[in-house]
């Protein structure tokens, strides 16, 4: 499974608003949500905010990928954000995070979860593809964004 696989039109935001990590993960789940395979969007967001009491969910170099797993969905889905502004995330590296990739898997399903998490973080350890997704002005050039640099990888 292809991360341009999970993401749509709807559930991209480019200038996405919020002063707090709290903000933006809260304004993502509701973005989610409007995907018909979220069966319970205040279940997708007790997950999310359990998983982040964990630990942070700020990797580093600007980017966060709040996730969790949850039977409230039926299949996995996704939410991407690019921030208006930089926001205090509480990030391994201390730096505010601007790119934000929301990841809501079924219980059942961890191993796809855990692929697609890997993936992620494999394309966002790339400076300058971070630095394209943030130029980005549509939800439809960063999805092309996406597509156009898993096809540089023969595995994914």
């Amino acid at each position: 499974m292809k991360i341009s696989d999970i993401l749509e039109e709807k559930l991209v935001v480019t200038n996405l608003s919020g002063n707090t990590k709290d903000d933006i993960i809260n304004k993502l789940v509701d973005i989610v949500s409007q995907s018909p395979r979220v069966l319970d969007k205040e279940k997708v967001r007790v997950a999310i905010f359990e998983r982040e009491k964990i630990m942070s969910t700020g990797v580093g170099n600007g980017f966060a990928i709040p996730h969790g797993k949850t039977d409230a969905v039926a299949d996995i889905v996704a939410a991407f954000g690019v921030t208006a502004q930089p926001i205090p995330y509480q990030s391994l590296d201390e730096k505010p995070v601007r790119l934000v990739f929301l990841l809501v898997g079924k219980d059942n399903l961890v191993g796809p979860h855990i692929k697609l998490l890997s993936r992620i973080s494999r394309l966002m350890n790339k400076e300058e593809f971070r630095n394209r997704l943030l130029e980005t002005k549509t939800p439809q050039e960063i999805i092309a964004t996406f597509k156009n640099e898993e096809a540089n990888y023969s595995e994914m």
